[in-house]
């Protein structure tokens, strides 16, 4: 049924044969509630007083949940006459729906070469394959077709490009099981990933590492080593980091390598031609970035087209033994950590999970997942990671309060924890705490290798004390940070340097660790740092969105909790609604709490012996930096009542903590879809903290213009660049006057984003965070591992202002935290970003005329803010 609305009765029954007796109908879909699906139920309406009426009409599921429908299910469907109700694709062991799924079958015509390649998000992969697809589809006689299936990560994750070509209509609406040539471009992938195991006999395997011929067998599993041995399997390996480090394209960009080399193997158009098709579709691709991103890239193919290396199969690989994947059940953790990601994260991780059964769900059916489970992934993606200097810190902390995954952290050491600290572990004395030893510490298989930590360390006297290494060289320091994770957290060195301090900060966990975020993020560090101030005591209503695929990219949660086991308690809502799912939780608590402090009242009344910390849970009842000790003295002082009213307060402890409740969401969220949401919760008046990550852009569906996107800015939507100006949102939320409002910006004042961020929260009402997030969809032409000094520039030439609006300020309610922006490299800096710079390559005048438009709107904008200063201070 290719239209399903309008119905067309009598078209449906006209194609049905006259010899017809059963149907089975698939829908896609599931509908909770209904006597049936909507197709079948059609179907079933359809056939009544037509010679069809007695047909056997059996009703089916596929589909769901992106799952691959291959020729095997559907003979199965065929072969089905016995379940009236069935579904295909999963292994339904609970309700026994599932149906008994045959031989795999390939329909795929013969002489179709099939290719499947496993690749880094953003590495480019994915576009290369896009462009050879479409120079073999429209440069040879061949059909052509492409599928493209990605890890819910952001760039960073896994992605699979299955690519078939032949001389043949291509009809195979199913994922590729069965190649003729696999390409792995990230070596990490080797030992997760069943890759070489697809192809047939005499396939070809084209591998991306830094490891020579004689260095490449000590890094293939034994599994891999036998199957290319008995499948006389065609092995070749290429230095993809190297050639983009020589060409420009820098150590992740390896795309147009690996692709011409790819050209270059399988011989399917002659090499010259191939060298001239993929230039030219390097220019259209990239050539919106500027002429000289173009030539790395044509540099980069010229070198690939003959860099790769064959590798000739000892025999001895014949008897190499099964290593199993990476994916070992894990032993240390709490029986909820680990039943999930033994059960079920491993298999996913592992790109197996479709082979789970239904009955593996069983404990998970209301969607809740345990909390912590990303730090089990390690997924050792990066090409260069941090190795720390301690001759050259000045123990800042600045490293971890940027880094975007929590991977790299300051520890403080006693002299008997430093003592059994694994061998070769560095430190160097505390500054200001002489009893404790000081080390940065670096989970090297959790770092992306963005760089931001060694981008922003300072050093001593013109030396960093981060720098970039090769992965491999570091890996030894793993256990460096498996060992300090593990140590009690220091309440004195907090206390010393204070939790509301870029420096003290970072000696707490933050609770939001390892997430799928892309490398140089500049969402998470937010995020992060909220956790780390008050994770144990937050909900988060998260809209969806960037903050929400990184914030839970299935199956693993990077939200975690302390040695108390407390932690943010996290939820995805809907788009539109987000706000006002926030405000249900905050409501929720508040009845809760209102209910048990009436209680609590009570029991002053009644039982002496626990009025004085009753007392002080009652006058801390708001506050909840303090609220949260009060609170752990009064249980402990009912813990042995056994009066009717202790009991119950003792039942509900976990709710009477004052806790922080903050809705997170975007740009797109907060300026557009869900702004009258988030205008209702504002204007409500309640003890509510939001937080907006403004990237100025919809950044998770592909790059659409918001409300947020500034004057002459390219994107979705605005392919000649955006005319209108950036919404004042932080204006309208001062204009109630009873909003707490700041805008922050971590790059340009690391010591106003924390300060911000604790005010904020302390105040008793409402309060709206936003703050500037650089972006991958920004196309930052220093990189993201610059995103930081991005941030800062921002500041500096006036396209950010800092500045924050206490209604509890008296005689200072705004505070204007920028200093006179230098607008002179201005220009500069919108050119900085492909974002502003690809309209001036395509349409130089009206590039110039929104540019100008643009930093006039920001001139004015500061002058506004130097205006207020006058109007809400006395």
């Amino acid at each position: 049924v290719r239209l399903y609305r309008p119905f067309s009765k009598d078209a449906f029954v006209k194609a049905l044969p006259a010899t017809t007796k059963v149907i089975s109908v698939l829908d896609r879909t599931k509908e909770p509630g209904s006597i049936g699906e909507p197709l079948y139920l059609d179907v079933v309406a359809a056939l009544q007083g037509t010679q069809f009426a007695n047909c056997t009409i059996l009703s089916g599921r596929y589909g769901l949940g992106s799952k691959d429908t291959t020729p095997a299910q559907i003979v199965a469907v065929y072969q089905n006459v016995d379940k009236k109700r069935f579904t295909i694709g999963i292994d339904d062991d609970v309700t026994h729906l599932s149906l008994k799924i045959g031989p795999a079958l390939v329909t795929t015509p013969e002489g179709t070469v099939n290719c499947k390649f496993w690749g880094l998000g953003a590495d480019g992969t994915v576009g290369a394959n896009k462009n050879s697809i479409k120079i073999i589809g429209d440069n040879t006689d061949m059909y052509a077709q492409a599928y493209f299936d990605y890890d819910s990560k952001k760039s960073g994750g896994v992605t699979m490009s299955h690519l078939r070509f032949g001389k043949k209509p291509i009809k195979s609406t199913y994922l590729i099981h069965r190649a003729n040539f696999v390409a792995c471009h990230n070596p990490a992938y080797m030992t997760k990933f069943n890759m070489v195991q697809e192809l047939v006999d005499g396939g070809t395997f084209l591998l991306n590492c830094v490891w020579n011929k004689d260095e490449i067998a000590e890094h293939i599993p034994g599994q891999v080593k036998k199957y290319m041995y008995d499948h006389k399997i065609n092995f070749y390996i290429i230095n993809g980091v190297k050639i983009g480090i020589e060409t420009g394209m820098g150590p992740t960009r390896i795309n147009t390598i690996l692709q011409s080399a790819f050209f270059t193997l399988t011989g399917i158009i002659p090499k010259e031609e191939a060298n001239k098709l993929m230039k030219d579709a390097a220019q259209k691709t990239y050539g919106r970035k500027g002429e000289d991103v173009v030539k790395k890239n044509w540099a980069a193919i010229d070198a690939g087209a003959n860099a790769f290396e064959k590798i000739e199969i000892p025999a001895d690989w014949a008897n190499a033994q099964d290593e199993g994947l990476e994916f070992k059940d894990k032993t240390e953790g709490t029986k909820e950590v680990l039943d999930f990601v033994n059960n079920i994260q491993n298999k996913v991780s592992a790109q197996e999970g479709n082979s789970l059964p239904v009955s593996a769900f069983k404990d998970y059916v209301d969607g809740s997942t345990p909390s912590g489970t990303a730090a089990y992934e390690k997924r050792g993606i990066a090409v260069n990671v941090p190795q720390w200097n301690p001759d050259n810190c000045i123990q800042c902390n600045f490293c971890s309060y940027v880094c975007p995954h929590g991977a790299i952290r300051p520890f403080a050491f006693t002299a008997d924890e430093a003592a059994k600290a694994p061998e070769g572990m560095l430190t160097k004395p505390m500054t200001g705490m002489p009893d404790y030893k000081f080390g940065i510490q670096v989970s090297v298989l959790d770092c992306t290798g963005c760089g931001s930590c060694a981008n922003v360390c300072p050093g001593m006297k013109g030396e960093k004390a981060l720098e970039m290494k090769p992965i491999a060289e570091e890996l030894d320091r793993q256990k460096f940070f498996d060992y300090a994770v593990k140590l009690p957290e220091k309440d004195d060195v907090v206390a010393k340097f204070k939790e509301t301090t870029v420096k003290g900060s970072q000696f707490k966990k933050p609770l939001l660790e390892y997430s799928g975020a892309c490398p140089g993020c500049g969402e998470t560090p937010y995020a992060k740092l909220i956790t780390q101030l008050f994770g144990d005591r937050m909900y988060i209503a998260n809209a969806t969105g960037c903050s929400s695929i990184w914030g839970n990219s299935s199956p693993s949660t990077p939200y975690t909790v302390n040695a108390k086991g407390q932690g943010p308690a996290w939820d995805n809502s809907l788009f539109e609604d987000n706000a006002e799912f926030g405000y249900g939780m905050l409501l929720a608590q508040n009845a809760i709490r209102d209910r048990l402090k009436k209680e609590v009242e009570e029991l002053v009344e009644k039982d002496a012996s626990v009025k004085d910390v009753a007392q002080e849970w009652l006058d801390t009842f708001s506050v909840g930096a303090t609220n949260g000790a009060a609170t752990d003295k009064l249980v402990a002082a009912l813990a042995d009542k056994t009066d009717e009213l202790s009991k119950d307060l003792v039942k509900n402890k976990d709710f009477l903590a004052k806790k922080s409740q903050w809705i997170f969401g975007g740009d797109g969220w907060a300026y557009d879809i869900g702004f009258g949401g988030l205008d209702h919760v504002l204007a409500s008046g309640k003890d509510i903290n939001v937080m907006v990550f403004d990237t100025e852009v919809y950044s998770n569906t592909g790059g659409q213009s918001s409300k947020s996107t500034p004057t002459g800015a390219v994107a979705q939507f605005a392919a000649g660049g955006k005319d209108t100006g950036k919404k004042d949102l932080p204006g309208i939320a001062m204009s109630y006057g009873y909003v707490y409002v700041a805008h922050i910006n971590m790059g340009g004042d690391m010591q106003q984003t924390v300060k911000a961020i604790a005010e904020a929260e302390a105040y008793p009402g409402p309060s709206l965070i936003i703050a500037y997030a650089p972006c991958i969809n920004h196309g930052i032409k220093k990189g993201m591992a610059k995103a930081m000094t991005e941030e800062k520039l921002a500041l500096q030439t006036g396209y950010w202002n800092n500045f924050r609006f206490n209604p509890l300020g008296g005689d200072k309610k705004f505070t204007l935290d920028s200093k006179e922006p230098d607008f002179t490299g201005y220009q500069d800096f919108l050119k900085g970003e492909v974002r502003y710079l690809s309209l001036g390559l395509k349409n130089p005048e009206r590039a110039k005329a929104l540019d100008e438009k643009n930093q006039a709107e920001s001139q004015a904008r500061y002058e506004h803010l130097k205006k207020l200063i006058d109007l809400y201070n006395n």
